[in-house]
């Protein structure tokens, strides 16, 4: 017998907690056939000899939504061994849609996720008003990724009140009847469950706050009720503590209500959960307050990352600077910045119009990757504003000597979230919290984050 793909002599991780075992691995259509010692030969052999054979990894928490359009392999993540992706996360959903509101929802996913909303509007058939429809359109598509989705709040709100979906007033019992309807129908035909977005950061392109930030829990506790008799998962960008008193009232009541909601209903009930360095400790007291929910009945699983999340600076997508001179970059290829760097009058200007002091970031935080060194355990010395000190040069000259002398590929790094790893450790180590957070197809022009659950593999685990 001839296999079409046999996979030989790695270590297989089969998922299950077992061993990793030395043996081959055979492949007939879209299935794994066999492991062991496979004599038969395949049409293609892989030697995997000194590798990792891994089932492919599942990741929950993409923004995907629109790319599967353009890209319906999901490049971004298969290329990193991610084989299954979720959909439709932090409440923002194409689906369910009027047709004279997509052109809304395109801007909603551009304003929140960073996602263009020409790119949207035509890379998508957009042939679907329900949120059934919709995951219609997307098994019509030739993936080569296996796809589910969340429906989203901020669809399922606009669908149902409109422009009301924004305000801060709660929502009517019809409102309320009329959203659960559509969530019910959405469930009904194969959503993985609802999603929605509690943080005052997600926002309309006029500066509101996305529909569903301020919904009062019993418009929440009304979704989990239908989660419930349906059966689905509850997932939220959670209303965390950033502005909350020192001992987190607020906090600790937004994980109460979401406890009340999975206790009630029998809900698995998820949210991200990130580390700063103005709230340091903050991590763990979400995680102590989960503790007391689970231990009443609930079921709650934050979900983080396995490095830091944060933002890419550089000359070929977006310096770290804004002034008129650095603006006028934008418009101009690589090469043509490069001269400009180059240019000793234009280097003057450069400087000249930056007060360091008014940069948006803290220099000393925002770290310089040099080609071929990527790494996210950061120390003091990475920083750009070391590497002006040790050159003697102010921090905007120092990031175009860089520039230059990297052909424009030396890349600087703020990491917002999770910027220690040892914190990321010990998050990763509290059973309770799962991987997730990855935040893939969003925000690519300065993040790129898809390779988050290999990486747990490939730096934590190894």
């Amino acid at each position: 017998m001839r296999h079409d793909i046999v996979i030989r002599g790695g270590l297989v991780v089969d998922g299950t907690g077992s061993p990793p075992v030395a043996a081959d691995v055979a492949i007939d259509g879209d299935r794994v056939t066999a492991i062991g010692e496979i004599e038969d030969p395949g049409r293609r052999e892989i030697d995997a000899r000194g590798k990792y054979v891994t089932p492919g990894f599942v990741d929950i928490h993409t923004h995907l939504d629109a790319q599967l359009g353009w890209d319906p392999i999901a490049s971004s993540s298969c290329y990193h061994g991610i084989t299954s992706i979720v959909l439709g996360n932090c409440g923002v959903t194409f689906a369910p849609c009027k047709p004279e509101d997509r052109g809304y929802l395109a801007e909603l996913m551009e304003s929140v996720e960073d996602i263009p909303r020409e790119s949207i509007l035509t890379g998508l058939p957009w042939n679907w008003e329900t949120y059934g429809e919709y995951l219609d359109a997307l098994d019509a598509l030739p993936k080569g990724v296996n796809v589910g989705g969340m429906v989203g709040h901020c669809a399922v709100r606009y669908h149902a009140m409109g422009e009301r979906s924004l305000d801060e007033e709660p929502a009517g019992a019809d409102d309320i009847a009329r959203m659960c309807e559509l969530v019910d129908e959405a469930v009904a035909n194969g959503a993985l469950g609802f999603s929605t977005s509690r943080t005052f950061l997600h926002r309309v392109p006029d500066g509101r706050p996305v529909p569903g930030t301020y919904a009062h829990p019993e418009e929440l506790l009304a979704f989990g009720r239908v989660l419930g008799k349906r059966g689905g998962i509850f997932e939220a960008a959670a209303r965390l503590g950033a502005r909350d008193a020192p001992h987190l009232p607020n906090t600790r009541r937004e994980v109460a209500w979401l406890g009340e909601l999975s206790r009630e209903n029998g809900v698995n009930v998820t949210f991200g959960l990130a580390h700063s360095e103005r709230r340091e400790t903050l991590y763990q007291s979400v995680i102590d307050f989960v503790g007391e929910e689970n231990a009443a009945g609930a079921r709650i699983r934050p979900q983080t990352t396995s490095r830091g999340i944060g933002a890419l600076f550089g000359l070929q997508n977006r310096p770290p600077f804004s002034s008129p001179a650095w603006q006028a970059l934008g418009s101009l290829s690589l090469d043509e910045r490069l001269a400009r760097l180059a240019d000793a009058k234009e280097r003057r200007r450069l400087v000249e119009e930056v007060d360091p002091a008014a940069v948006a970031f803290d220099l000393d935080r925002l770290y310089v990757l040099l080609p071929g060194h990527v790494r996210y355990d950061m120390n003091p010395d990475d920083s750009l504003a070391a590497h002006a000190r040790r050159r003697g040069v102010s921090p905007v000259e120092a990031f175009i000597d860089l520039s230059l002398e990297t052909d424009g590929r030396a890349v600087c790094y703020h990491a917002f979230l999770n910027p220690r790893m040892d914190t990321v450790e010990a998050m990763l180590r509290q059973p309770v919290v799962a991987m997730g957070l990855a935040d893939s197809g969003a925000h690519v022009g300065q993040i790129m984050d898809a390779s988050q659950p290999p990486w747990r593999r490939a730096d934590w685990v190894r």
